[in-house]
């Protein structure tokens, strides 16, 4: 195992006086809170600090950049020695911007925002992602694990209810051994794994008893589409539907507690998609299928025809409102209860 000394942590000098990164974007209101709300559900990951395990699990994670298979796709690629992967990112950890964000599910939200951090690059890289210029542009700057302690414990400050950890996948021994930084230092809330649900079991094995809640999307129910629109990924729907029955192993229904905000559990989002492209419907019937009934759902309606979607006719649109109610209706249909529906798009 390697130790924190040789991971090429830049020293806490190179932050500004109030903790934000020079050149990486602060975004949002600045709306200072306690950062209690939740204190008394104690996250698992601090008895795994206090056991040293954390760490353990961390810097395991980290060996598996020699040879990578942090991702479903396996490169290979030695990221310890310089080479970057498939999913663009090397061992140096790179962040966009983290803030405050309003736009997440209500439950996730609160009073003062998800503390979202959009790390750069992803291994997925979907030619409709609206997040392009992070995901496979490379908009973002090298930071250390102490730096994104920090980051954790000022949004933490900021009254945020949780740490969302946005494209977490290549970067998972870097969240492991910066949240076992932070806790030392006092943080305390559940952790978001923000995921596109292509995810390999064996890598979400390590992070059990860290990740809270877990916020994968389920993309796809057909290969081909996959494969078509995310870069050769035909194996999405198998390989994310096994992780999806490992996260529910794991942290079981999400519900909120009394305070309106989920602790813990699976939240599946499902982008639906013009031209039945996704195969929503079986998509949900798979949820249906193999999923609790209560299994929280978004249905998410917002999709936009961003970066190279139009130069692929089925999705160089918008969806209809009648695309969209189709989906919600076949999910009542298969009797699944928590769902959350968005807004219906207008034709």
């Amino acid at each position: 195992m390697v130790s924190l000394l040789g991971l090429g942590v830049l020293p806490l000098s190179s932050w500004m006086k109030n903790s934000m990164f020079p050149g990486v974007q602060m975004e949002g209101p600045v709306a200072m809170g306690s950062g209690q709300q939740g204190q008394d559900i104690e996250p698992s990951y601090l008895e795994l600090h206090r056991r040293g395990e954390l760490r353990a699990r961390g810097e395991a994670l980290w060996q598996l950049m020699e040879s990578c298979s942090l991702c479903p796709r396996m490169c290979g690629v030695n990221k310890l020695k310089g080479k970057k992967g498939f999913c663009g990112a090397g061992s140096q950890l790179m962040i966009s911007s983290y803030h405050q964000h309003f736009g997440e599910e209500r439950s996730l939200v609160g009073r003062h925002g998800s503390g979202t951090v959009f790390l750069t690059h992803c291994s997925l890289r979907c030619v409709f992602c609206c997040n392009w210029e992070i995901s496979q542009g490379g908009k973002g700057n090298k930071r250390s694990l102490e730096d994104m302690a920090e980051v954790m414990l000022d949004l933490q400050d900021r009254g945020c209810p949780n740490i969302n950890f946005v494209t977490p996948t290549h970067y998972s021994p870097h969240i492991v051994l910066a949240v076992d930084i932070a806790a030392r230092k006092g943080l305390h809330i559940p952790i978001v794994y923000n995921t596109c649900g292509w995810e390999r079991v064996e890598i979400l094995k390590s992070l059990e008893g860290i990740v809270d809640i877990y916020l994968p999307d389920f993309k796809y129910a057909d290969g081909d589409m996959a494969s078509r629109y995310s870069s050769g990924a035909e194996s999405y729907p198998e390989v994310t539907g096994k992780a999806l029955l490992e996260m529910h192993r794991q942290v079981g229904v999400a519900e909120p507690e009394s305070d309106g905000l989920m602790h813990r559990g699976l939240m599946i989002r499902h982008l639906v998609m013009p031209n039945h492209v996704g195969s929503s419907k079986e998509v949900i019937s798979w949820i249906a299928g193999n999923l609790p009934e209560n299994t929280y759902v978004n249905i998410m309606s917002q999709y936009r025809p961003y970066y190279k979607a139009k130069d692929y006719p089925k999705i160089s649109r918008r969806i209809t409102r009648e695309e969209y109610i189709e989906v919600v209706e076949w999910a009542k249909m298969k009797g699944l209860t928590n769902l959350d529906i968005q807004g219906y798009p207008t034709s």
